[in-house]
């Protein structure tokens, strides 16, 4: 039996609702093979993050060698990356390996604006890896970020999708999500504008759904479909878990990413 294969190079979350955990329960459950990449360890949980461990480049190095010899994937997503240094290690190995189907989340900003990685890191990232993506999932200060305009409308939305992609060159989809009060998103690749409507959850345990989106999005493109089918399936993969309304931790937790899964006593 063959299964396409996902990797994931991202950071540990040790709560399980984000980064790494997150994205291998989403690719499991959208029928492909995660293998992963470690960028960093974390200590947190739905109250915050306590303490973040960085991987050396030289140990990410052998990360990727490892699994890009042995296991080629199908497509590769890449979450938070904090250091320069090691942005450059993951885009130099995957244009060695020649990677396809490359989908990065550009975690820079958090919903609230707030700076998650370095100015550095920031410059790596759009130089080196945006460029050599298949599409790009920026939240709304992200692509404030890389288009350098404010986002406040749809129209805004759709102004600095043209903006990102005359500058990278790579599909972006920029989510809606908190910044707008709606879950519309907007996806431009050079040719094509498509909105992505979705109807919104209320459901205040949303930690890890940049993580899980980019996860589906790469899952459905490894599996061969094309990109706007690949969005439309992760924000109803998405839709079903938020609306299975799992309630776990003291703070904001996570969705429910097994949500179809058969519980023993029902098979």
């Amino acid at each position: 039996m063959k299964k396409n294969i996902v990797l994931t190079i991202a950071g540990s979350d040790c709560g399980g609702g984000a980064g790494v955990q997150a994205d291998i329960k989403t690719m499991t459950v959208n029928g492909v093979y995660a293998a992963s990449a470690i960028t960093a360890l974390t200590a947190q949980n739905t109250m915050g993050v306590t303490s973040i461990m960085e991987v050396t480049s030289e140990f990410l190095e052998k990360e990727l060698d490892a699994v890009l010899e042995d296991f080629p994937p199908d497509a590769v997503k890449i979450g938070m990356v904090s250091s320069s240094e090691l942005i450059c290690v993951i885009a130099s190995k995957l244009l060695e390996y020649r990677c396809k189907n490359i989908v990065v989340d550009p975690v820079m900003l958090s919903t609230s604006g707030a700076k998650l990685i370095s100015d550095d890191a920031v410059s790596s990232l759009c130089s080196e890896l945006i460029p050599i993506a298949a599409v790009i999932t920026p939240n709304i200060p992200e692509a404030c970020a890389l288009s350098g305009i404010d986002i406040n409308s749809h129209q805004d939305m759709m102004h600095a999708a043209d903006l990102i992609w005359k500058k990278y060159g790579a599909a972006v989809l920029i989510k809606g999500g908190h910044g707008l009060s709606d879950a519309n998103d907007f996806l431009f690749d050079g040719k094509e504008k498509t909105w992505f409507y979705g109807k919104r959850i209320e459901n205040p345990n949303t930690h890890g759904t940049g993580c899980t989106l980019s996860s589906a999005i790469a899952s459905n493109l490894a599996k061969g479909l094309d990109l706007k089918t690949s969005i439309e399936n992760s924000k109803n993969y998405i839709s079903k878990a938020l609306g299975a309304m799992l309630d776990l931790g003291k703070g904001p937790g996570p969705m429910d990413h097994a949500f179809n899964l058969i519980e023993k006593d029902d098979i």
